[in-house]
C-alpha cells in the first residue's frame, strides 16, 4: 500500500513538472463558484436643453436626416423621434427640447448610426453654410418644429393609441379563447 502511495505521489510530481514546464495549468473546482454578475454602470441624468425658439433642421441629403442648425447641441431628427449626443451619451425624445431619456447606442436608428461625428458635422456645416448663401432660393429639405411638427406628434399619438386598444381587444380575445379549452 505504501509503494502504491509513492508511486502516485511521484507520478502526480512528474506530471507536475511537465505541466510547469509546458505552461499547462489544471484547475479543480469543488462545489458551485459565484457567479460573477456585470453591474450596468446607469447613464447620467438627462441634460436640461434650453432653446428659446424651435431649432431650423436641415437634411444633408448624403445623412437623410435632419441636423439642427445655429444651437449649441448636437439634435437630430430622425424616424419620428430627436435623438441628442451630449459626450458619449445618446438621448431620446419626442420633441426637440424634449424630455429626453437615455437610449444606448446599439438602439439608435442605423442612419444615424451609420456615419461618424466629423463626417455629420462636415455634411450639416457645408448645408447650412448653402442655407444661408441661398436662403430665399434654398431647394434643400428643411423644417423647423412647429404646428406641421405638432400635428405629427398628434397623429403618432393617435395611431399609437389604436395599436393599444387593438392589442387589449386582440389580448382579450385570445384570453377567452384559452379560458374555454
Amino acid at each position: 500500500m505504501k509503494r502504491l502511495i509513492i508511486i502516485a505521489v511521484l507520478a502526480v510530481a512528474g506530471a507536475a513538472q511537465v505541466a510547469l514546464a509546458s505552461n499547462v495549468g489544471v484547475d479543480i473546482h469543488i462545489g458551485n463558484q459565484p457567479a460573477v454578475v456585470p453591474v450596468p454602470v446607469p447613464a447620467p441624468a438627462p441634460p436640461p436643453v434650453v432653446m428659446e425658439a424651435p431649432p431650423l433642421f436641415l437634411y444633408p441629403p448624403e445623412l437623410g436626416f435632419g441636423v439642427a442648425v445655429d444651437v449649441p447641441y448636437d439634435v437630430f431628427y430622425i424616424s419620428g423621434f430627436y435623438y441628442l449626443n451630449r459626450g458619449d451619451h445618446w438621448y431620446r425624445g419626442p420633441y426637440y427640447n424634449g424630455p429626453w431619456e437615455a437610449t444606448g447606442y446599439r438602439s439608435l436608428p442605423p442612419g444615424l448610426r451609420r456615419h461618424k461625428f466629423e463626417r455629420i458635422h462636415y455634411f450639416r456645416d457645408r448645408e447650412y453654410r448653402a442655407y444661408r448663401d441661398e436662403h430665399d432660393h434654398y431647394r434643400g429639405k428643411h423644417f423647423r418644429p412647429g404646428k406641421e411638427m405638432k400635428k405629427e406628434m398628434k397623429e403618432r399619438r393617435k395611431e399609437e393609441k389604436r395599436w393599444e386598444k387593438e392589442e387589449r381587444k386582440h389580448g382579450k380575445k385570445h384570453g377567452k379563447h384559452e379560458g374555454n379549452d
